[in-house]
């Protein structure tokens, strides 16, 4: 059994307004998931139906053997996933230490050995730990948000966007980042704007389009599709 299983999910802001039109996912063990589509399709709202931020009308999302959906965020956490948001995903005024200690939320009495070994994961947090959070790159905030999402010790880390606003340089830090948290045994759930850069650290890659799976398969071969390439990667 996979990690993460979405099975037929209808999800949206209210009764009236659907925006995910019966989607289905799997995330393994240590996988790096891209999803990609047009503004609109619904990939940023599945993240957040997963994370318990988003109410599910129909169908299924399962962590091993633990039903998500109807779950509070906190209880989602608990289960095992987190979610970093695009944006307003760290505390601007707070150092970097106590970003990570509210990032430490749900099992407080584990928090100060994870944020040392932390702070040996990223030398550049452990550099400024006592500076505030809104005195670091855009970069630099990212990586610190998805270390807050680390905290929770998480099986699935969901990344909405993570290289929105970022330089090529900085951008290209970060994916290499998230390969290396996804080789440490961390399965990632990624939604990106930078489609090309996606598809290349993952293993497995969807396309949405208008809240409903229009393509799946190995992300090195929906790269490659002339179809896909046309529509989502500019040619």
């Amino acid at each position: 059994m996979g990690v993460l299983a979405v099975s037929q999910v209808v999800a949206g802001y209210s009764a009236a307004d659907m925006i995910l039109k019966g989607v289905s996912l799997t995330l393994g063990p240590g996988e790096i998931v891209c999803i990609i589509g047009p503004n609109g399709a619904g990939k940023s709202t599945l993240l957040k139906a997963i994370a318990g931020l988003v109410r599910v009308s129909q169908g299924s999302i399962r962590i091993d053997d633990t039903r998500l959906d109807g779950l509070a965020p906190k209880q989602v956490a608990r289960a095992g996933v987190a979610f970093v948001p695009q944006e307003h995903n760290v505390f601007p005024s707070m150092s970097v230490r106590e970003n990570l200690e509210m990032g430490g939320y749900v099992e407080t009495a584990a928090a100060p050995q994870r944020i040392d070994k932390l702070f040996g994961r990223f030398p550049v947090l452990a550099e400024k730990r006592r500076q505030a959070a809104r005195t670091l790159s855009g970069g630099q905030r990212q990586i610190l948000a998805m270390a807050m999402a680390l905290m929770v010790a998480p099986s699935v880390l969901l990344l909405d966007e993570p290289s929105a606003g970022l330089s090529p340089k900085a951008a290209e830090t970060l994916f290499a980042t998230i390969g290396e948290i996804a080789r440490e045994g961390t399965s990632i759930a990624l939604v990106e704007q930078n489609a090309e850069a996606a598809l290349g650290i993952a293993q497995r890659a969807y396309v949405f389009v208008d809240g409903r799976n229009a393509h799946e398969g190995e992300a090195a071969a929906l790269a490659a599709d002339p179809e896909v390439r046309r529509i989502f990667l500019g040619g």
